[in-house]
């Protein structure tokens, strides 16, 4: 073989390295990021991506929040510790599930911690020995979406069970009018509440209570909520978060509060590539048909009840409106830059 002949095949060989690698990081790759992270909300600030998921670990561990940016949806920079149990003094195990907004230049963090559980009936309990017990829904503030995120009021924002709903799993909505909404529940219960001016409480229905409950069929945990096209899309998990059994419904209204209906399911396990896919969010561009659903998976094998990884697959809907069920892969989704 000629000497010119070798260096072509070399020169060949270079070039489709350098392709196969530029291909590689045109997607995101799922899981996105390392490490054991579940509960992801993915939202938009400005010309950048964030997500802020569960540290995923056991509850006496699970006692910070780190939180995830980028520019394209590909490289991805941590931001570590952007809050803990340090500086929310009343939490004391298991802070998880964030869901963030921001208002007038402020960040509002929500978050669930201590995994609260109703007492017994007519039984009493100090809170500094009965963690179970006191806890609920938290809310942090900061000046910028990397934190550093401090206590806002000092207590839970939500601590009572109301409509049997467990106080975890909130997702803070702002609505066309500039209504903010907090959808919130576990155990089978799903409320909604509309946040007074400075997020410090609620404003009451008309009826006079502070929650409205909107349980739909199937729910079990993780509500989430966008608006296309003039309907509201109400999102939710199923099954349990500790096995292959979870999955995500939704159904979709023309008002904010429902009724909400179910559709169907549209994220679920597919044995080939992970198991458990649920608890999620979804991040739009704006002026862009593109919707990207941020969820967590068990990895295949999985290693533990606590072994979930954040992923980013991109979500479709059918001409009528309805979502088509979105296909899990490894390939992640293709970079796609903010304006």
């Amino acid at each position: 073989m000629k000497l010119n002949t070798l260096v072509y095949l070399f020169l060949v060989a270079v070039l489709f390295g350098c392709e196969s690698e530029n291909k590689t990081k045109e997607f995101s790759g799922n899981p996105i990021v390392e490490g054991w992270y579940a509960d992801p909300e993915g939202v938009i600030f400005g010309d950048e991506y964030w997500i802020y998921p569960t540290f995923s670990a056991k509850y006496e561990d699970q006692l910070f929040l780190d939180a995830f940016s980028s520019k394209d949806l590909v490289n991805w920079t941590k931001h570590e510790k952007i809050i803990d149990t340090t500086v929310i003094k009343w939490a004391r195990q298991a802070v998880w599930a964030p869901s963030i907004i921001e208002k007038e230049n402020k960040y509002y963090l929500f978050f669930s911690a201590n995994d609260v559980q109703r007492p017994s009936r007519g039984a009493s309990f100090d809170p500094n020995n009965d963690i179970n017990h006191f806890g609920g829904i938290g809310i942090a503030v900061a000046d910028s979406p990397k934190g550093p995120f401090k206590d806002y009021i000092g207590k839970p924002l939500i601590s009572d069970f109301y409509n049997d709903a467990q106080p975890i799993d909130q997702f803070v909505y702002k609505d066309d009018d500039g209504t903010y909404y907090l959808f919130y529940g576990g155990w089978k219960h799903c409320n909604v509440g509309k946040l007074n001016a400075d997020f410090t409480g609620f404003i009451p229905w008309e009826d006079g209570s502070l929650f409205k409950e909107i349980t739909p069929e199937g729910y079990v945990e993780g509500p989430f909520m966008f608006k296309r096209n003039e309907k509201y899309y109400f999102m939710w998990s199923e099954g349990s978060w500790g096995n292959d059994t979870y999955h995500v419904s939704y159904a979709m209204a023309d008002k904010v509060t429902g009724p909400y209906n179910k559709i169907g399911t549209i994220l679920e396990s597919d044995t080939t590539i992970a198991t458990g896919a649920g608890h999620h969010s979804v991040m739009h561009p704006e002026n862009t048909e593109k919707y990207y659903m941020v969820y967590h998976r068990r990895p295949i094998p999985n290693e533990g009840r606590n072994h979930r990884v954040t992923c980013i697959d991109e979500m479709y809907f059918n001409e009528d409106g309805t979502i088509k069920p979105v296909k899990i892969t490894n390939e992640g989704v293709e970079a796609h830059l903010l304006p």
